[in-house]
């Protein structure tokens, strides 16, 4: 009898070699449904593999399917209810950077009165349009920790083209330390080899903000 690891191994394996787009639908019904390929496959043929077909199951009907109880038909039925849900979601517009300034409004959000601190990378794509942001460490009132390894592990993971690192001064002090200046010339050495450009770092305070970029020392 074919156990639960060993029906999801031919997709785990494809999915960390090749990436999720070169899984078949039948890999992906097997996976969700924890059957196996083979029976996949013949319910994909029995609906002229088609997927809006299947969507259209009702749990009843995944049940009537040889191996599939109520909690396979149930994972099922709520995978292409994701899927229907994803599909009329609107699509969010992305933020284009196009200054220091951009950005200094855009942290006011999460660094605005904060007492310690904290220590962010905003991740851009080609087009220096935002892809995520993350906080990669806090600290206390006079500094905190960023690892580079840390910062570049999420830039690769998001396959992001360039980034912007962003930390604050709670004391209000504009003037970057010997630490920050090491910190941004390490990074952005790294980021060249990486083929991945540290194009600022930004310091933050509340009233005004301090841009390498801006001042020559990238």
């Amino acid at each position: 009898m074919a156990t639960s690891r060993n029906i999801l191994r031919e997709e785990t394996e494809i999915l960390y070699t090749k990436g999720r787009s070169a899984l078949s639908d039948y890999h992906l019904i097997a996976a969700i449904g924890g059957i196996t390929s083979a029976q996949a496959k013949a319910i994909l043929a029995a609906e002229n593999y088609s997927l809006a077909a299947l969507a259209k199951y009702t749990l009843h009907d995944w049940m009537k399917v040889g191996g599939i109880g109520e909690a396979k038909a149930t994972a099922l039925v709520l995978a292409f209810e994701m899927g229907r849900r994803r599909i009329r979601e609107p699509e969010q517009k992305k933020i284009k950077i196009c200054s220091s300034a951009d950005i200094y409004q855009m942290m006011k959000a999460d660094l605005l009165d904060e007492l310690v601190e904290h220590f962010y990378v905003i991740l851009l794509n080609r087009n220096n349009q935002i892809m995520r942001k993350v906080r990669v460490s806090t600290g206390g009132t006079s500094g905190t920790i960023a690892d580079p390894k840390v910062i570049f592990k999420h830039a690769l993971e998001n396959q992001s083209c360039s980034m912007i690192l962003v930390h604050n001064h709670p004391s209000g002090n504009l003037k970057p330390s010997e630490q920050d200046k090491r910190l941004t010339r390490k990074l952005s050495e790294a980021g060249k080899h990486l083929d991945i450009i540290v194009l600022d770092h930004i310091i933050f305070t509340d009233y005004a903000y301090f841009s390498f970029a801006d001042e020559g020392m990238m």
